[in-house]
């Protein structure tokens, strides 16, 4: 008799440790699948036009919520809906807010009359296009990828609309040498 409580004893916390794993695997799907739809979503960059910051194949981190508690700011790094084909996301900088007067003077960036000082664009990947003087629509963002010579941006498709930015670059996790916030 002992023998066989031993074995119902057995098979009873063999059922509860089953349970329990059971129970952590639902959680921790629920938990992921919360912080991927309302938080952080991940995505891989595809192409080269956000280098040196961001290159062909890193995979990072894009804050899904950072837009609906803050302000949209120039040189945030954002990905949204490209503009004629919502099947694909684009990332760049942002480069003029809603009212902004911007021009660009070959390849110098102008907003509101003042020059830009642009660290994170290196003079290889500078360029010399021109643009004249436009002011930002209101919602509307203007956006340009930091190898300016060989990015398509706002320069091609004009003023991006805020519905159309879902998030903010927030953190690069692969590769691994590369891990880091986004600037």
């Amino acid at each position: 008799m002992d023998d066989q409580a031993g074995r119902q004893q057995e098979s009873a916390a063999t059922r509860n440790g089953l349970r329990a794993w059971v129970r952590d695997l639902v959680v921790a799907v629920a938990v992921s699948a919360f912080i991927i739809v309302f938080l952080y979503q991940p995505v891989r960059v595809e192409g080269t036009s956000m280098l040196p910051q961001l290159r062909d194949q890193d995979r990072l981190f894009v804050s899904k919520i950072a837009y609906h508690v803050e302000d949209i700011h120039r040189g945030d790094v954002v990905v949204f809906l490209y503009p004629y084909d919502h099947s694909k996301s684009y990332i760049k900088r942002v480069i003029a807010l809603p009212g902004d007067h911007l021009r660009i003077d070959h390849g110098q960036v102008y907003v509101n009359g003042n020059a830009m000082v642009e660290k994170y664009v290196p003079k290889r990947f500078e360029d010399d296009r021109s643009l004249p003087e436009e002011v930002i629509p209101p919602h509307e963002y203007f956006v340009m990828g930091d190898h300016r010579s060989i990015s398509s941006d706002s320069r091609a498709f004009g003023p991006v609309q805020q519905s159309l930015i879902y998030g903010k670059a927030a953190f690069v996790y692969w590769p691994m040498d590369q891990a880091g916030v986004v600037h």
